[in-house]
C-alpha cells in the first residue's frame, strides 16, 4: 500500500515537467527567410539572443511552416508583413514588432523613438511602404509568383514525390 502512494505522485509530477504551461520564448518571430535582408537582420537578432531562447525564430519560408502553430497567421499574410506571436497567442505586426524583439533582447532603446506621437507613425508609414516593395527591392519575384511556387513544391513533395525513379525500390 505505501508503495502505490509513493508512485503516484512521482508519475504526476512526471506528467506537469512534459507538458509545460508557458513557453519559455518571450515572443516568436515569423519571418521570411528567403529575403536576404531579412535574414541579415534575424541572424543579427539571434547573435543578441545568444540561445537565451527569449525569442523564437520561426522561418515562415519553410515548407513545414504550420500556421496552426503559430498564431494563424498564414504564408501569405505572413509574407505581406512581419508578424510575431506573444506567450498567450495574441498577435502583433509591422513595427511594434521590431520594438518588441528589440525591447525583449534588451535593446528597445533603438526602436524606442518609434513610440513618439509625430515619429510613430512616420516610421509605421514607412515600413509600409517598405513592406509592399520588399520583394522587388530584393530581386525577388512577386508575392503571387511566390505562392505559386511554394504550392507547387509542397504538393509535389509527397510521399510519392521521387526525384530519381528508385525511391519505391528504396523504401521496401
Amino acid at each position: 500500500m505505501p508503495s502505490s502512494k509513493t508512485q503516484s505522485p512521482k508519475s504526476v509530477e512526471v506528467e506537469q515537467e512534459s507538458f509545460p504551461s508557458s513557453p519559455s520564448w518571450q515572443i516568436k518571430l515569423l519571418y521570411d527567410g528567403q529575403c536576404p535582408l531579412c535574414l541579415r537582420e534575424v541572424n543579427f537578432l539571434k547573435r543578441r539572443d545568444a540561445d537565451r531562447g527569449l525569442v523564437a525564430f520561426v522561418d515562415i519560408a519553410d515548407d513545414d511552416y504550420n500556421p496552426e502553430i503559430h498564431g494563424g497567421v498564414d504564408f501569405e499574410t505572413a509574407m505581406g508583413r512581419i508578424h510575431a506571436v506573444l506567450p498567450d497567442g495574441t498577435l502583433i505586426k509591422n513595427v511594434a514588432v521590431l520594438r518588441r524583439v528589440y525591447e525583449t533582447l534588451g535593446m528597445g532603446w533603438v526602436y524606442a523613438v518609434t513610440k513618439w506621437p509625430i515619429i510613430g507613425p512616420i516610421v509605421d508609414r514607412l515600413y509600409e511602404i517598405w513592406a509592399n516593395l520588399r520583394l522587388a527591392l530584393t530581386g525577388r519575384p512577386n508575392l503571387a509568383t511566390i505562392i505559386a511556387d511554394r504550392n507547387k513544391r509542397i504538393e509535389s513533395d509527397d510521399s510519392t514525390h521521387c526525384p530519381t525513379g528508385q525511391c519505391g525500390l528504396l523504401r521496401h
